[in-house]
C-alpha cells in the first residue's frame, strides 16, 4: 500500500475474500489516502480500473482474492491488454505450501492471464513484493502499453517487511525512430499526391493528439480513424473523414480506396478496419508507425515503417517536410464527405448527435458493445483525446458501466455518460 501511494494511486477498485485480507486491513489503514471502490463483481473491478486509466492516463489499479476472484479478473485484463491499457491487477493466491496442490481456491492466475498480460509477477518474498509493485508499474507504462498481474501468496501477504521509500517508477524510454526510416517516409510523402492519414489508439496512448494535428495540417493531408483513434484529432476539423473500415464512413473509405499513400499512425490494421488485405488502400503504398515492431507487416504488409514514439517521430517527419497543398485531393475528399449520409429524426443516432452537440464533444463518453457502440463511434463528435472510452480489441459486453465509474472518479470535473445497451446492462447487474 506504500508502494501504491509512492505511485501515484488515488483510487483502487476490488473485492476482498480471505487471501487478500491482510492486503485490505492494510489499505483500511490509508483509506485517507487511496478511495477504495467496492464493486459488486470483480470482472467490474477491472472494467473500471480501466476506465479509470483512459480517462486520466495513469495506471488503473484493481485488486482481488484467489481462486474465482481472480479469474473474474480475466476478462477485463484482456480488454485491456487489447487496447493497451495500463493496468496493475493485484490478487492474492493460496499460501506458498498449498500452491500445486489444487487446494481450495487455488488458480494459476499467473499461467491463466499469460497470454493476456505484459507480465506476470509471483511474489516469493525473496527480494520483497515493493520491488514487484514497482516493476509491475514501470513495466504497464513502457513502450506499448498494458497491464500486469501482482500475484501476492497469503503467507507472503502475512508477512511484514521494512518499507524504504524510493522514487514513482518512470517507464523505460522508447526507442528514438532511426534516421534512415524517417528520411524513407519523408521521401514517400514528400511525392504523395493522394496521402491519407489512419490513426489508431496508439496516438492517444502516447499523447500524439498535438503533433498528429500540427503534421496534418501542415502537410494537408487528411485524416481517417479506427473506432480507438476516435479523439486523437478532432472531429470538427476540416481535414477530419471519420472512421475507416467495416464501420466508416462514406468518406473515409472511398479515401482509403483512392489514396497513393497511407500513413498508419499507431494503427493496427485490425479486421474491422482491414478485412480484405487484397481490397484495402489497393493504390496505396503504406508506412506503418508503431511502437511495438510485432505490429509491423502482421496484418498489412507496409512499404516503410518507423519504430518508435508515435509524438516524437511526427514531430521529425513535419520538421523535416515543406508545408502541403494537395488542392485537387482535397477537393475530391470534401466531394466524398458531401455522401455521408444525415440522420433522421428520432433514430438512436439523432440522439447522440444531438448528446454530442449539447455536451460540444468535450465528455467522457463510454460505451458498451454493441450497436450502441457503433452508433456513437459515427455520430458523436469527439474533440478531445481521451473522450472515448470503449473496449475495442476485445469487445467485451458489461465493460460500459464499470468502465464509467472509473472514467467519472478518474476525471470528476468532466462530465462522464454511459451509453449502452440491454445486454451489456444487464451484465453489470449479475
Amino acid at each position: 500500500i506504500e508502494c501504491l501511494k509512492e505511485q501515484g494511486v488515488d483510487v483502487v477498485f476490488g473485492y476482498p475474500g480471505g487471501s487478500i485480507l491482510n492486503v485490505y486491513d492494510a489499505l483500511y489503514k490509508h483509506s485517507d489516502e487511496i478511495f477504495h471502490v467496492l464493486t459488486s463483481h470483480e470482472q467490474g473491478a477491472a472494467h473500471a480500473a480501466d476506465g479509470y486509466a483512459r480517462a486520466t492516463g495513469k495506471v488503473g489499479v484493481c485488486m482481488a482474492t484467489s481462486g474465482p476472484g481472480a479469474t473474474n479478473l480475466v476478462t477485463g485484463i484482456a480488454t485491456a491488454y487489447m487496447d493497451s491499457v495500463p493496468m496493475v491487477a493485484i490478487t492474492c493466491n493460496v499460501t506458498l505450501p498449498l500452491l500445486g496442490k489444487d487446494s481450495f481456491q487455488e488458480v494459476d492466475i499467473a499461467g491463466v492471464t499469460m497470454p493476456v498480460t505484459k507480465y506476470s509477477f509471483i511474489a516469493s518474498g525473496e527480494r520483497g513484493v515493493a520491488q514487484d509493485v514497482r516493476e509491475a508499474f514501470s513495466i504497464a507504462q513502457s513502450g506499448r502499453k498494458g497491464p500486469v498481474l501482482v500475484d501476492i501468496p497469503a503467507d507472503i501477504a502475512a508477512q511484514s517487511e521494512e518499507y524504504e521509500r524510493a522514487p514513482k517508477s518512470e517507464p523505460a524510454r522508447a526507442k528514438e525512430p532511426e534516421e534512415a526510416q524517417l528520411a524513407r517516409a519523408a521521401q514517400m510523402i514528400a511525392k504523395a499526391k493522394r496521402p491519407l492519414i489512419y490513426v489508431g489508439g496508439g496516438a492517444i496512448s502516447s499523447g500524439a493528439s498535438e503533433a498528429l494535428g500540427a503534421f496534418a495540417k501542415k502537410l494537408q493531408i487528411p485524416v481517417a480513424c479506427s473506432m480507438m483513434g476516435l479523439g486523437a484529432y478532432p472531429c470538427s476539423e476540416k481535414l477530419f473523414l471519420g472512421l475507416v473500415g467495416m464501420h466508416g464512413t462514406p468518406a473515409a473509405n472511398t479515401a482509403a480506396l483512392n489514396c497513393d499513400l497511407l500513413i498508419a499512425a499507431g494503427a493496427r490494421f485490425s479486421n474491422r478496419v482491414a478485412a480484405s488485405k487484397a481490397s484495402f488502400a489497393p493504390k496505396a503504398k503504406i508506412i506503418h508507425i508503431d511502437i511495438d515492431a510485432a505490429e509491423f507487416d502482421k496484418n498489412i504488409v507496409s512499404d516503410a515503417h518507423i519504430l518508435g514514439d508515435l509524438r516524437k517521430t511526427l514531430e521529425r517527419l513535419r520538421a523535416m517536410l515543406p508545408p502541403g497543398e494537395n488542392s485537387e485531393w482535397l477537393g475530391e475528399i470534401a466531394e466524398f464527405k458531401r455522401q455521408i449520409p444525415r440522420p433522421k429524426p428520432y433514430a438512436p443516432y439523432t440522439v447522440l448527435h444531438t448528446l454530442s452537440e449539447l455536451t460540444k464533444g468535450e465528455a467522457n463518453i463510454v460505451t458498451d458493445v454493441g450497436q450502441n457502440q457503433m452508433w456513437t463511434a459515427q455520430y458523436y463528435d469527439f474533440e478531445r483525446p481521451r473522450s472515448l472510452i470503449t473496449s475495442g480489441g476485445l469487445g467485451a459486453m458489461g465493460f460500459g458501466m464499470g468502465a464509467a465509474i472509473g472514467a467519472a472518479l478518474g476525471v470528476p470535473e468532466r462530465k462522464t455518460v454511459l451509453i449502452t445497451g440491454d445486454g451489456g446492462f444487464h451484465m453489470s447487474l449479475s
